[in-house]
């Protein structure tokens, strides 16, 4: 299990940074267009549950 959430929390991590670069590059005249936003929040999302996961992984890890 703890294997399981530390290659979940990567590939939640590599989301992230994918969307982030999307994000970057839809924007167009200004940053604030509905594209943008919803590419930000979504990797803004990825980042929490991968961090989430991160601190799942090192308290599981305490413990043994």
């Amino acid at each position: 299990m703890i294997n399981s959430l530390i290659v979940k929390a990567i590939i939640y991590l590599i989301m992230a940074i994918i969307f982030i670069y999307v994000a970057v590059q839809s924007k167009g005249e200004t940053i604030w267009n509905p594209n943008t936003l919803i590419f930000a929040a979504v990797a803004t999302l990825a980042f929490g549950v991968a961090l989430r996961l991160l601190g799942k992984y090192l308290r599981i890890k305490k413990k043994k």
